[in-house]
Order: structure tokens, then C-alpha cells, then sequence
């Protein structure tokens, strides 16, 4: 069976695409913003894919299922600075629910992405 490349799986790719989104927004705002706000956002939506990366990379199911949960982790980390930035009025209400959409979308694919990582666990 052909393993499929990271850049081809779709939990992935959306996590890219939303990380990439919010650096456009977060590099628009102010010094202060990014520094508060803006670098813990962008850690949080960066650290999504690049677990799934990692998780990738591992040998172990364990660890593959491991690195899946942080990055479950920081996909609510970055929807509670999503929810600072709209209170803070550092985006519009459609920015932030087109941004929200995206996230909330990539909860179940990963963790329908996490069950399979399981059952391929019980059948090793």
C-alpha cells in the first residue's frame, strides 16, 4: 500500500491554508497587537500542522496519535485567540467567522484523522 504525502492529506492542507490566512491578517495589525495577541495566535495555528507533520514522521502509533492530540490542542488554543482578537476589535465579525468556520471544519477531520490512527493501531 502507497503511503500518501503529507502535503496531500487534507487535515493538512487546511491547516496550512488556515495558518497562512491568519499571518495575512496578524501582520496588518500593530506592533502591540502582534505581540499580545498576534504571536500566540500565530503560534497556535502554526503548531496544528506542524504536529500533524510530526505525528507523520513517527514510527509508533503512539506517538503519531500523541502529536494528533496537541495539535487538537492548539486548534482550541487558536479559537480562543480568535475570540480575544474579535473582542478586541482586531478583526471584523466576518473575518473572524469565516476564520472560525475553518477551524471548527478541521476539528472533526482530525479527529476522524486521530480514529484512524487507532484502528491502524489495533490492527498492527
Amino acid at each position: 500500500m502507497a503511503v500518501q504525502p503529507l502535503e496531500e492529506i487534507e487535515i493538512f492542507k487546511l491547516a496550512e491554508a488556515i495558518a497562512d490566512k491568519w499571518w495575512e491578517i496578524v501582520s496588518e495589525w500593530s506592533v502591540f497587537s502582534q505581540d499580545t495577541v498576534g504571536k500566540q495566535l500565530i503560534r497556535a495555528v502554526d503548531s496544528i500542522g506542524a504536529n500533524i507533520a510530526e505525528s507523520y514522521g513517527r514510527y509508533h502509533f503512539g506517538e503519531k496519535i500523541n502529536h494528533l492530540y496537541y495539535a487538537r490542542g492548539s486548534l482550541y488554543e487558536a479559537k480562543f485567540f480568535a475570540r480575544r482578537a474579535r473582542k478586541r476589535k482586531l478583526v471584523d465579525e466576518k473575518t473572524f467567522d469565516e476564520m472560525i468556520s475553518d477551524l471548527t471544519r478541521l476539528a472533526p477531520m482530525l479527529n476522524a484523522y486521530i480514529k484512524s490512527k487507532k484502528a491502524q493501531k489495533k490492527n498492527v
